[in-house]
């Protein structure tokens, strides 16, 4: 059974690869494209419904691009799509999603103290909630809203913001984070499956049928691309998150996230400002570092409950059957020895000021709680403690192994 284990974690990391490459082709493209369209310049002798063009040098040689407004007058022979690699980035995410949070929920989703919650419980509320945001965010844009672009977005930024809330109420703080994110992504990839691909073949259509276009379909999608472009920093903060305990492991995480979203408003309003020629608004660089100063400040406040609480607290179903496992205490001994002195809520160990990833050790509860990451970290392979600072044996590596795997029968 432990031997699963390995392969599942192995399984986590190739997902968590195919995603992070899939992402960056979709923030590349989206990025390259935004870019692009704001630094088109008019040109005489432009072909008919041609808006601007642009000549690019890369890789030794010259590009000429030009931009249709809404479409040329016939259908081109060869019409390369950009839609893959977006559907590729959430699917991929999704099924890390899976991997790590669902089949991990009672360690990395749930937050007893939180929420008395189920696995199924848990995992039901992690699915279903995806899709809100998208349900109340088309619904937005479909409405009046959507020749009010400013009044928009601040409506987006609300349900946001709400959503960390929400998820901060019932998720650990990792799991708020990286749902937040794939909230955002989900709604982002929406509009690329939902909107801006089907409007780009009602174009596609006409052209063929040798109708004019309707320029509004391209007007509906490049909103929404326009959307995708000033989510796309918040989101990769999210996913990175999980590795940073100072942005996810305290109470205001969700308000954190909030002042994500506005740095990434403020980080990507220079540069299309920039492409577009229309100025060089450095005070956007201002406010964005007050934001982040502010995110530090918050960060600062005590993360976890004090240890007495921690163990005054009961241990949970999953705690207690890790921690009745044969070779438990022995394998507690050898991490409060080893390990806890750094991950602990008021590490000792100089230099470290919080637990690493947030990873606390010092409790029956602790210890058991992460027992997978025990095995895989300081059982199986010798990545812990770092650089084995603490000097673990092999054989206290041993005994950590076969209580994991008894864990297991």
């Amino acid at each position: 059974m432990y031997d699963l284990v390995v392969f599942w974690d192995w399984a986590a990391f190739a997902v968590r690869w195919v995603h992070v490459i899939t992402a960056i082709a979709w923030i590349g493209s989206s990025f390259y494209f935004i870019a692009l369209d704001l630094g088109l310049r008019q040109a005489p002798n432009l072909p008919v419904g041609a808006h601007g063009e642009e000549w690019q040098v890369h890789g030794g040689g010259f590009y000429h691009i030009r931009k249709f407004l809404v479409a040329p007058e016939a259908m081109p022979e060869h019409l390369t799509w950009f839609k893959w690699e977006s559907y590729a980035t959430w699917l991929s995410g999704a099924a890390m999603l899976m991997i790590v949070y669902w089949a991990g929920a009672e360690l990395f989703l749930i937050d007893a103290n939180k929420a008395d919650l189920s696995v199924w419980q848990g995992i039901l509320i992690s699915a279903a909630s995806l899709s809100i945001g998208w349900l109340v965010y088309d619904r937005l844009c479909k409405s009046g809203l959507a020749e009010r672009p400013t009044l928009l977005m601040v409506l987006l930024f609300a349900l946001l913001v709400v959503m960390g809330w929400g998820y901060n109420q019932i998720f650990t703080g990792r799991a708020m984070m990286l749902h937040l994110g794939a909230f955002t992504a989900t709604i982002m990839t929406a509009n690329v499956f939902f909107i801006i691909m089907p409007n780009q073949r009602i174009v596609v259509a006409d052209l063929q049928a040798g109708r004019t276009p309707d320029p509004k379909y391209g007007k509906i999608a490049k909103l929404r691309s326009t959307h995708n472009n000033y989510l796309t920093l918040p989101v990769i903060f999210l996913m990175l998150s999980n590795h940073y305990p100072l942005a996810f492991a305290t109470q205001y995480n969700w308000i954190i996230a909030s002042l994500v979203f506005l740095m990434g408003v403020t980080i990507r309003h220079y540069f299309n400002t920039l492409h577009a020629r229309k100025g060089n608004p450095t005070w956007t660089w201002a406010v964005t570092a007050i934001l982040f100063i502010m995110i530090v400040w918050l960060s600062t406040p005590p993360m976890h409950e004090t240890l007495e609480e921690a163990e005054a607290r009961d241990l949970t179903p999953f705690e207690t059957r890790m921690a009745s496992a044969p070779g438990f205490e022995e394998a507690q001994d050898i991490v409060l020895g080893r390990c806890s002195m750094c991950h602990s809520r008021e590490p000792y160990w100089d230099g470290i000021r919080w637990a690493p990833k947030g990873v606390l050790l010092e409790t029956t509860g602790d210890i058991a709680r992460n027992a997978k990451r025990i095995f895989l970290q300081a059982g199986i392979t010798q990545a812990m403690p770092p650089a084995n600072v603490t000097f673990m044996e092999p054989e206290d590596r041993a005994a950590i192994a076969r209580w994991f795997r008894a864990t297991q029968l």
